[in-house]
């Protein structure tokens, strides 16, 4: 009883640590003394984060990004042409991820072309198989870089009755994948929300993960930023080292939360379970709040219970769920 009640209290002074930071405009600048590690009480406890302050890497970048535009020229788009905007492009290696999950390097027309996204977009992939009446068509979100020169990568899970994902696992290098692009999506300026939200499931990260990975890159974007993904065992979180490597460079504007199905035992780094409205309501800035942005991408189911469905790329479609449960207006919310 007494362990139990011990428990409880020390769970208070994190939830409000938690309520500080969703509610508490960014910081001017990332602090070197604060060093985050805590076990969450929000639905039956375990949500885990931790963050450890490193150098700084922004100005080196910059400068890194300056010197090659000097040296290389300006880049290209690549994924402005082709026959009605196909480009037939060659994949270069692949890397095992983990049991059903790889990346895949395409190798840009030229050395000097970049992709031509913008954040955020995607890409549209084409393939027909010999037995196919009609080209299967499938959009995906690279994990590379806007800017990187000559390739880009996309990180693909393979479904049971998935024909692009299928057919991707099975690609050898040196074959070719037809791709179009840029789709847009939400378009991005640096500080266009003060608080950004995103709540992710599975190969969901991927949009959320380049919207999140455009703001650090840009020394003058000062958004905040909450991740809330959830997965269904540890090996099924993807981009987790890269997510960790941002944690610990902006611990004052970034907070990760990992959800697990079946989260390892003893492990109190994550919440066991799906993602519940009791954790979103605790670490999500409050829908009051002036000028946030919440994000949704994921599997169907998780649309159903977290913010309904998209009716089409182009109508988002009504806001229900838990996102309409805590108060959330449609406006504040956008479907990936």
């Amino acid at each position: 009883m007494f362990a139990r009640q011990a428990f409880r209290a020390a769970q208070q002074p994190l939830k409000s640590q938690y309520r500080r930071y969703a509610t508490e405009p960014a910081p001017g600048g990332s602090s070197n003394i604060l060093v985050y590690a805590a076990v969450a009480a929000a639905a039956a406890g375990g949500s885990y984060f931790y963050f450890n302050q490193k150098g700084s890497t922004d100005k080196i970048k910059e400068g890194l990004q300056k010197a090659e535009e000097k040296v290389r020229g300006p880049a290209k788009d690549a994924l402005t042409g082709g026959d009605q905007g196909w480009v037939s492009l060659r994949l270069a290696k692949v890397e095992n991820v983990n049991h059903n999950t790889k990346k895949f390097f395409f190798d840009l027309p030229d050395e000097d072309d970049v992709s031509g996204l913008k954040v955020a977009s995607a890409i549209l992939t084409k393939y027909k198989g010999p037995e196919m009446e009609k080209p299967v068509i499938r959009p995906y979100t690279p994990v590379s870089d806007e800017d990187e020169r000559g390739h880009f990568t996309l990180l693909v899970k393979k479904y049971a009755n998935g024909p692009m994902s299928t057919h991707l696992h099975d690609m050898k290098p040196d074959q070719r994948l037809d791709v179009k692009g840029p789709i847009p999506k939400y378009p991005w300026t640096a500080n266009k929300h003060d608080h950004i939200a995103l709540v992710a499931g599975g190969t969901g990260i991927t949009p959320m993960y380049q919207l999140t990975r455009a703001i650090f890159n840009n020394p003058e974007d000062k958004t905040k930023v909450t991740l809330v993904y959830g997965n269904v065992t540890e090996d099924d979180i993807l981009l987790k080292r890269e997510l960790e490597d941002l944690e610990n460079t902006y611990p004052q504007r970034l907070r990760v939360f990992y959800t697990l199905d079946n989260p390892p035992k003893d492990a109190p780094n994550f919440q066991k379970g799906f993602i519940t409205k009791e954790l979103l309501k605790t670490v999500l800035p409050e829908p009051k709040s002036e000028n946030i942005k919440v994000f949704v991408c994921g599997p169907p189911g998780m649309y159903k219970a977290i913010s309904g469905d998209k009716k089409s790329p182009r109508d988002q479609g009504e806001l229900t769920g838990i996102l309409s449960e805590l108060g959330y207006s449609k406006d504040q919310v956008y479907k990936f």
